[in-house]
């Protein structure tokens, strides 16, 4: 049975989503901040309403929350009094979790909330950007506590894996935001900073001349709309500044051994060419992993387990699950779940 889902903002992400769930066959109902994308949107089979009231209204068996996190304590307060928890699982796309959770606490919504964070997106932005093929190949991070219902869980699974053809791991806010901070939001700022780089350079008229494939992968998502980038990093500040400080040592770290190269001509110390070669090599089993996932047939391989879920400690089971690597692929059953080891680095 399809599910009728709600979506609040039909931006980049909002939009992807809702016109891929439309594809699915799934009754998509939305509401934007403005109308512009009313138009195409409602072409494309998206039910537009013009209040979240109204949205409330359809009684979706899922509403996702696809509103810049800023804006999230005042449309959360805006559906507190309107949305039927009986009926309804609230969930969202932001990047970071722990905040999201805190404030829909804060309005009285945790009894109904699962977190949600797609990893797909691209330097673009707003709903004229927006594509059902963003999300091909995507995995997305659900995020639960103790309290977290079992039948909430599965009815924002139920979207990833049936109706958007994803994968999906389960993680706490914690863990989700440490590691998007390393995966995501660090990156962003190390790219930014590359670019600002160049710009203050004064041969930078040349540089980017030369500049290629290289240059383009590492700076791709500094391309993003800065004010974008710079809400989703103060967002998770501590996380972000652990990792900067981390890799600001790595990188002192190499400009030392450097520095004495440069001293030496070119002739390393022992301990200098010691500390080169485990900087180049610490990251082998990474390489050895992406190696393996651009093999064409790299899903046809993984390793296939079946996850027997149980009553009681299932967010600390799936948790552990995700930590081996393993990545929900769908449901034969209510408490019954295959899974695949796609990312064992």
């Amino acid at each position: 049975m399809k599910q009728r889902i709600a979506i609040v903002g039909l931006g980049l992400i909002g939009g992807s989503l809702a016109r891929r769930l439309v594809n699915a066959g799934c009754e998509v109902v939305a509401w934007n901040h403005n109308d512009r994308p009313y138009e195409t949107a409602e072409a494309d089979g998206i039910r537009c309403v013009p209040t979240l009231a109204v949205l409330a209204d359809a009684k979706p068996d899922v509403l996702v929350l696809c509103n810049p996190l800023k804006a999230m304590p005042q449309i959360l307060g805006a559906l507190k009094p309107l949305i039927d928890p009986s009926v309804t699982t609230l969930t969202d796309v932001g990047s970071v979790k722990e905040m999201v959770r805190e404030q829909v606490r804060a309005v009285g919504l945790e009894h109904c909330y699962v977190g949600a964070h797609p990893m797909a997106g691209n330097e673009l932005s707003g709903w004229e950007s927006s594509d059902p093929t963003l999300y091909d190949g995507a995995l997305w991070a659900i995020t639960v506590d103790e309290n977290t219902e079992y039948q909430r869980f599965r009815a924002v699974a139920t979207m990833i894996v049936d109706h958007c053809a994803n994968r999906l791991i389960v993680l706490d806010d914690t863990t989700h935001d440490r590691c998007a901070a390393l995966i995501s939001h660090m990156p962003h700022v190390i790219s930014t900073a590359m670019i600002n780089e160049l710009v203050a350079n004064p041969n930078r008229n040349i540089a980017a001349a030369l500049a290629a494939g290289s240059w383009r992968d590492m700076t791709r998502v500094a391309l993003t709309d800065p004010n974008r980038t710079r809400a989703m990093v103060e967002e998770d500040a501590a996380n972000v500044e652990a990792l900067l400080r981390n890799m600001a040592n790595r990188l002192t770290l190499m400009a030392n051994v450097l520095h004495g190269m440069a001293a030496q001509q070119g002739a390393p110390t022992a301990g200098d060419d010691k500390e080169m070669a485990r900087f180049f090599v610490q990251g082998q089993p990474f390489r050895e992993y992406k190696a393996l996932t651009k093999e064409p047939d790299f899903a046809e391989h993984c390793e296939t387990i079946e996850l027997a879920i149980p009553e009681t400690g299932w967010q600390q089971m799936l948790l552990e699950s995700a930590r081996r690597g393993e990545h929900i692929v769908r449901f034969d059953g209510y408490r019954q779940a295959m899974a695949q080891v796609r990312s064992s680095v």
